[in-house]
């Protein structure tokens, strides 16, 4: 009798609190976001700490609190597998451009509701409408770059800092870390040979397969994030990643350590972009805090902090990021990729048929137990 009482007196404080908090407006709105490591200005060493910041900002303009829970992925192969399995929740996430176009063709990305998005007018028309998002439906351009090479000055030699061939040269075998996922690995041997990277010829991956199979051996490891220590320590000599990371892995180079980069004359375009997966729970929100992205503050901060180019105009044309990037960031960003527009298309990774996807992995996964 005892218990019942109890189990009753606490449902009943439970159901007053509900009320309580529903009327006084007291609830917490929780919004998930879903990035890449390393790619948002997070409050560490001073800097602007982007969430809190959209936290308080929501709070004050608002009067509703709002909690981001914030986490990361290390590829867009990882982020895929998550929201495609159902089993979890997003509210926004930052995919790169092919995947968002496998993303949009199954159903996965909601519609945006741009009237939530004023800021967009600054994001500059060479990045809109592009073959990911022909129609501009769904996406909202974050950052781009271009994949480059980025090798250690004290131990490999300059003449050899040539083209892909830096990361089949056996000299430095036990020294070349390669991109762990299927995309980007098999994206470099086709760049190198000269063959189409979204080819839907079997034929061609094979040939591709064939490369990073007399490559493997060199292969010191397979990595995504983990590059950033490896380089940054000399414990790799030698890698292909994002031009923007090379700055970061620059600023915390070991004394030993003399970080150098530069593309290869084929190599991959890229653009991420932010996106409403169809697993959202709170739209709106979720428009708001893009708006909110790519408004000033919060953008440049963004872009000083992850060295990634920036589509957004009140980023590149800001006198003060100009001059905190300095020139080689800025030359190597925005001068160096040229018309980016003209370029993207041809080297861009476009969406592929399923049946070429599952035959891509297969292969993958044979490259990566052998």
């Amino acid at each position: 009798m005892i218990k019942k009482m109890t189990a009753v007196f606490m449902a009943l404080i439970f159901l007053c609190a509900i009320c309580l908090s529903g009327c006084g407006g007291e609830d917490t709105l929780t919004l998930n976001v879903y990035n890449w490591g390393e790619y948002i200005s997070d409050g560490s060493e001073g800097s602007f700490d982007t969430i809190l910041e959209f936290e308080k900002w929501y709070e004050e303009t608002y009067g509703t609190r709002v909690k981001v829970n914030y986490t990361t992925f290390a590829s867009n192969e990882d982020m895929y597998s998550k929201i495609s399995s159902g089993a979890v929740s997003y509210d926004v996430v930052i995919p790169s451009d092919y995947m968002i176009a496998r993303m949009a063709e199954e159903n996965l990305l909601l519609p945006l509701n741009y009237d939530n998005i004023p800021n967009y007018e600054y994001i500059d028309d060479d990045f809109k409408g592009l073959y990911y998002d022909a129609e501009g439906k769904y996406t909202v351009p974050y950052a781009y770059g271009i994949i480059g090479v980025i090798y250690n000055a004290a131990e490999v030699s300059e003449e050899d800092a040539l083209g892909w061939d830096l990361l089949w040269n056996e000299k430095y075998a036990d020294k070349i870390v390669q991109f762990n996922n299927s995309r980007d690995a098999f994206g470099m041997a086709m760049y190198k040979l000269g063959l189409d990277v979204n080819s839907e010829d079997k034929s061609v991956w094979d040939t591709a397969y064939n490369e990073l199979v007399v490559q493997r051996p060199l292969v010191y490891s397979y990595v995504m994030d983990e590059i950033y220590n490896m380089m940054e320590s000399g414990e790799a000599s030698i890698g292909a990643y994002y031009a923007g990371d090379y700055f970061t892995m620059k600023d915390a180079q070991a004394e030993n350590v003399d970080l150098k980069f530069y593309y290869p004359e084929r190599t991959n375009y890229y653009i991420d972009a932010m996106c409403i997966p169809s697993c959202c729970e709170n739209k709106e929100l979720a428009e708001i805090f893009i708006n909110y992205m790519i408004s000033e503050e919060p953008a440049v901060a963004n872009a000083l902090y992850t060295y990634y180019a920036s589509p957004n105009r009140l980023v590149y044309e800001n006198e003060d990021y100009i001059s905190e990037m300095g020139g080689e960031a800025m030359e190597i960003l925005y001068q160096r990729a040229g018309d980016f527009a003209l370029n993207y298309d041809k080297n861009a990774y476009h969406n592929l048929k399923p049946e070429m996807l599952d035959y891509i992995n297969g292969l993958w996964e044979t490259l990566k137990i052998n």
